[in-house]
């Protein structure tokens, strides 16, 4: 019974593993892609509303999706949708930095480093959680 609860635990172990990496990776491509942009302060004009957090049985939570607009080169007004999620309804009128692509001004990103700082707390978290829940398998009389 034990073997089955620590393989159960074993899988779940690589899932979150794979998840953590995936996340990360995406980050750091994104990170690495935008490094020689240009920022610039885009103008929060309003959001997009969305939900999260529904997996598990847990109650879906709602996010806003702050919709910027930005001067490119020669003036030229451009607008885009921040991917990073918010609790609150973005105040309009506030800014937000962006990164543009010189190359394409129509493609462009909001920094956040609140997604860095998620990214280091999920992985403290999954270790503390991997290293009590083997402890508590260990300890668990099973017959």
């Amino acid at each position: 019974m034990k073997t089955v609860i620590y393989l159960v635990w074993a899988l779940f172990q690589i899932g979150a593993i794979t998840a953590l990496i995936h996340t990360a990776r995406k980050a750091k491509r994104q990170e690495r892609r935008t490094a020689d942009w240009p920022r610039v302060h885009a103008v929060v004009t309003g959001s997009t509303a969305g939900w999260s957090g529904s997996a598990g049985g847990s109650d879906p939570s709602r996010r806003f999706f702050p919709t910027y607009q930005f001067s490119g080169p020669g003036g030229q007004v451009f607008n885009g949708t921040s991917d990073v999620p918010s609790a609150e309804v973005p105040a309009p009128g506030s800014y937000i930095e962006v990164a543009v692509n010189p190359a394409n001004p129509h493609e462009s990103f909001h920094q956040s480093t609140k997604e860095k700082v998620g990214i280091g707390c999920a992985i403290a978290f999954f270790a503390v959680f991997a290293l009590a829940s083997f402890w508590f398998i260990s300890i668990f009389p099973f017959s």
